[in-house]
């Protein structure tokens, strides 16, 4: 047995029950994105509870309320349970799959957490059955590789996709995901309200709000669409639309495309939450969290970025500060950095402009 302090939590992590100490940072993170959503007194569903830290968390550390913790691991609950006395938490602990307790209970819940081993695509169509108007819902994926172009008939068996394996795949993983489960809610009459997406190591986790009704539902599904990407200049673009026309060659260079999508083309973030997330930090929060939430907030929310090296090469020339392109570019364009990948810049410039002020840096 091992014993853990995290936050305001002390648990007992027992042989049987999973615990990633390197997963800190992101717990962080989201117990401060239920703080700055103000969800104290909210019921939780914590679905892939394992030794209960997360449900526990934010009780103690969010002010959530009613806190039900779900396993499938028979051997997990007596340490769930344990945790919870030792927090002074009180809920209900649950050995069932995400399945059968979804097509059972008569309840539904303000907050719901699926952080499972892998994809969390198969558990979106039985949570959204009990989630509300208004459930704030925290899904995580680690099937990084599937979702990056690693493994694509996985990807187009899991997510119906085409991946996108070059320097734009975190991002368009994210998208990709996202775009799933827009689809999924808008079965329930459910659309999506983004609120952060984060792609870190070796995962990815979307944090939204669940709007009901036919129109929001309609008006998710439309922010889906496609992007196109040439791997010979390294441009990229995207068209809105479950069937739109995207032309199989470049329009900056004329070598052909490679199409990828269904994705979210929709925005990433509420920079509002982001703002108050940044106000509430804690003094003790994981130093990576701290960085991950600042290159996030500062990130401009807009559909893809190019790589300084990926271009830098492309042009046969030497190592480029990505620093000195972003003040070339700024100024006359919107230009941001991108947790995406540090070496990357996101920007409503031409790849043309892009090419000028990587040649003048």
């Amino acid at each position: 047995m091992q014993r853990v302090v995290e936050g305001r939590a002390r648990i007992t992590v027992r042989q049987n029950a999973f615990y990633n100490p390197k997963m800190k940072g992101l717990r962080d993170i989201s117990v401060l994105f239920l703080r700055a959503m103000g969800a104290k007194k909210y019921s939780v569903l914590d679905s892939t509870a394992a030794t209960g830290i997360r449900g526990i968390r934010y009780r103690l550390e969010a002010g959530a309320g009613k806190v039900t913790l779900l396993d499938i691991n028979k051997g997990t609950l007596a340490g769930i349970k344990g945790n919870m006395k030792t927090n002074k938490v009180k809920g209900s602990v649950l050995n069932q799959s995400i399945q059968k307790f979804c097509n059972t209970t008569e309840d539904t819940f303000q907050v719901i957490d699926l952080d499972p081993f892998g994809t969390a695509a198969p558990y979106i169509y039985d949570l959204m059955k009990v989630s509300e108007d208004g459930t704030v819902m925290m899904a995580t994926c680690t099937d990084t590789a599937v979702l990056c172009g690693a493994h694509p008939q996985a990807c187009y068996k899991t997510y119906g996709a085409v991946p996108a394996h070059n320097e734009l795949c975190h991002e368009a993983a994210t998208r990709i995901l996202i775009g799933f489960i827009a689809k999924i809610a808008s079965q329930f009459n459910f659309g999506l309200d983004m609120k952060l997406s984060v792609s870190n190591l070796h995962y990815i986790r979307v944090f939204f709000v669940l709007r009901h009704g036919a129109k929001e539902a309609v008006e998710s599904v439309k922010r889906t669409g496609f992007g196109s990407f040439c791997n010979q200049c390294r441009s990229f673009s995207y068209s809105f639309g479950l069937a739109p026309k995207i032309s199989g060659r470049c329009s900056n260079c004329g070598s052909e495309n490679l199409i990828f999508g269904p994705l979210w083309l929709g925005n990433l973030h509420d920079k509002k939450v982001l703002g108050k997330m940044a106000a509430l930090q804690p003094d003790d929060i994981d130093p990576d969290a701290k960085r991950l939430i600042g290159r996030i907030n500062s990130e401009m929310d807009t559909p893809f970025f190019y790589s300084v090296p990926k271009l830098t090469r492309q042009l046969g020339i030497g190592a480029v500060s990505k620093r000195k392109v972003i003040e070339k570019l700024a100024g006359r364009y919107a230009v941001s950095e991108t947790h995406f990948d540090l070496d990357g810049i996101k920007t409503d410039a031409p790849i043309s402009e892009v090419i000028k002020a990587i040649k003048g840096a």
